[in-house]
């Protein structure tokens, strides 16, 4: 975990590497609920049995909104800004899904500071993000995510 007491201490960091989180395991019954939760219930995701005979892959796999769904949790395992009254996700620049997520296997996130800009009230961050796939020789979700922190002057 990388602590910060105030948002304007990442200023310095752009163009860096700033935080890696801890692997986070994806078990079936987690891809099930996000199933369930978005209503797409195809059977690569859903149907282990059908995954392993008729899949490319050999079982099922992680819809790739939830390994971008996760990236939030995994910047907070990793990263602590301190003094932030509100943070927002303010969107998406690109996304891609390069690799499956198989279920079953860890994710971890990389967090790269591609961007810093003072806005009214705190600052927008652009953060290049990556989600590996545990032993996997591609990511499963690469993005630049925008997030505005709030927070009064340090």
């Amino acid at each position: 975990m990388v602590n910060f007491a105030h948002p304007d201490e990442l200023r310095g960091l752009v163009g860096q590497e700033v935080a890696v989180s801890d692997w986070l395991a994806i078990e079936q019954a987690r891809i099930d609920q996000f199933a369930a939760a978005t209503g797409d219930r195809q059977w690569i995701h859903t149907d282990p049995e059908r995954a392993r005979r008729d899949s490319p892959y050999g079982g099922t796999i992680a819809h790739g909104f939830l390994s971008l769904a996760l990236i939030t949790d995994l910047l907070e395992r990793s990263l602590s800004v301190g003094g932030v009254t509100m943070g927002v996700n303010y969107g998406l620049n690109r996304v891609r899904f390069p690799a499956p997520l198989p279920a079953g296997k860890r994710i971890r996130g990389r967090f790269r500071l591609d961007e810093f800009a003072d806005i009214p009230g705190g600052c927008q961050l652009a953060w290049g993000v990556t989600v590996e796939v545990e032993g996997g020789d591609k990511p499963c979700c690469a993005a630049e995510w925008i997030v505005r922190l709030y927070a009064p002057p340090a």
